[in-house]
């Protein structure tokens, strides 16, 4: 009998050391949401500079409802990007406050990209698709699974 109570004190104490599986889970998808939230600034990042140096990448439309001119664009998608990795250094870190910026930011880059469509279609759908599977990563985890 005493041989059964400490096997079964060993097997409860080695599970409160290991972490649990929601909890790697959860870890994964964070890391998983700050490489794509960084890889998305960067790609924000080199879009933006092509905009504000007026690259020939982007095709010119006549009439669109958002119009920039091409330099406006580059800023706002270069500061965009500025911001995801800034806070994407910030999940590999498992902030809450990073999650909530990670997504809040995600979201503005979903928006320009949609608003930046006719510039560079091709581009703009993947950026979209990209900051909603990131999306997707940080709004997966909840608080007391990290």
């Amino acid at each position: 009998m005493a041989t059964a109570h400490h096997a079964h004190h060993t097997r409860t104490q080695a599970r409160a050391h290991t972490p649990s599986a929601k909890r790697e889970w959860a870890g994964g998808l964070t890391v998983f949401g700050g490489v794509m939230l960084m890889l998305a600034g960067i790609l924000n990042i080199v879009r933006g500079i092509s905009g504000i140096a007026q690259d020939d990448v982007f095709v010119a439309t006549q009439n669109y409802v958002f119009k920039f001119d091409l330099t406006s664009w580059g800023w706002i998608h270069l500061l965009l990007g500025a911001a995801a990795v800034l806070v994407s250094v910030g999940l590999f870190q498992a902030g809450t406050w990073a999650r909530v910026a990670g997504v809040a930011i995600g979201g503005l880059i979903m928006i320009a990209n949609f608003m930046s469509l006719p510039y560079a279609p091709v581009w703009s759908v993947v950026m979209i698709a990209l900051s909603g599977v990131m999306i997707w990563a940080l709004c997966t985890v909840r608080r007391e699974d990290v």
